[in-house]
């Protein structure tokens, strides 16, 4: 995560408006309360707008971009997300899977989530990820990206 660690002090100026655009469409799809989980959350620039509604952990491998969120936070890989079974009611990811094993992301995702809990992820379009792993996802255009929603 070399990169990133380098553009943390100008990432939100690069990225920022569209995550928060992308956490607001997100946001009206969500119905629980309770714990989330942002994966790939980089400053938290987006974690920020769950918080009213959210007890939130950032997730990221770039510990420069965490450096700049000062809510709950851990640095780790989608791949292996270090909590138990059943633990989150949500699950979001902002157009970071690209940079993924989206099979291991999904199967952890899978694993950590509740039995009723939601999950929503971004997608870029024009990444190379295998959409039909997200079959039993709702699926919503929204720009760059595909919105993947499961209740």
């Amino acid at each position: 995560m070399g990169y990133y660690n380098k553009i943390a002090k100008g990432y939100d100026e690069l990225y920022g408006e569209e995550q928060v655009e992308k956490a607001k469409i997100i946001l009206k799809h969500l119905k629980l309360k309770g714990l989330l989980l942002d994966i790939g959350a980089g400053s938290g620039i987006g974690t920020k707008l769950f918080e009213k509604n959210y007890t939130c952990i950032a997730l990221d491998p770039s510990e420069e971009l965490l450096k700049r969120y000062y809510g709950y936070k851990i640095i780790g890989k989608a791949e292996k997300l270090p909590f138990p079974e059943n633990y989150f009611d949500v699950v979001v990811s902002i157009t970071s899977l690209h940079h993924t094993d989206i099979k291991e992301v999904l199967k952890e995702i899978k694993r950590v989530i509740k039995k009723n809990g939601q999950v929503a992820l971004t997608i870029l379009k024009k990444s190379k990820i295998d959409l039909s792993l997200f079959k039993d996802f709702k699926k919503i255009d929204c720009g760059k990206d595909w919105l993947f929603l499961k209740n």
